[in-house]
């Protein structure tokens, strides 16, 4: 009975550490990834409703490991600011994430939240689906069909699929802080 009793706490405690289902770890807002990604953002956020400790490593995601801003910000830096010209790096935060890139016939995605507070007019699930899979869910033009869907064809999908949903979700709630545009 003792046996089984501590086994049964060792799991409890294995499961409270791990703090949610699928293995990931808890955030805190002293995780160094979340301070780091408060420290790097380069717009004001509203954190009204938001998981402060999801916004903060959400921006880490963006802005230090994914390079969002090189695809969705047109112009990626300001003016001086361009760091592949020597200069001191400034983002363009007058279109941040606001899209307008173009890749041959492709044009990067608004990412920043509609009138709705809705990252690029996405729901979360949606957001998701999209990383996940690279569906288009709303077919612009121009498409290179698969047989059964529209991919993405720019978006490095294939690489964010393998995300955390913990990572996925963050930087969902990273982009509903950031400034519409």
């Amino acid at each position: 009975m003792f046996k089984k009793t501590l086994m049964i706490t060792g799991v409890l405690g294995l499961a409270v550490a791990l703090g949610q289902s699928g293995g990931e770890s808890p955030l805190s807002p002293g995780d160094s990834r979340v301070m780091r990604g408060f420290a790097i953002t380069p717009v004001p956020l509203n954190l009204t409703g938001k998981n402060r400790a999801l916004v903060g490593l959400g921006s880490y995601l963006v802005n230090a490991a994914g390079g969002c801003n090189d695809c969705h910000t047109n112009p990626p830096y300001a003016e001086g600011g361009n760091p592949h010209l020597g200069q001191p790096k400034q983002v363009n935060t007058a279109g941040y994430l606001a899209g307008g890139v173009a890749f041959g016939p492709f044009i990067s995605r608004n990412l920043t939240p509609d009138q709705n507070g809705l990252p690029a007019g996405l729901t979360l699930d949606q957001f998701v689906h999209v990383m996940r899979t690279g569906e288009d869910i709303d077919k612009d033009p121009p498409q290179v069909p698969s047989p059964d869907k529209d991919l993405l064809q720019v978006m490095p999908w294939p690489v964010y699929q393998d995300l955390t949903d913990q990572d996925l979700k963050a930087i969902y709630e990273y982009l509903r802080a950031i400034p519409s545009r």
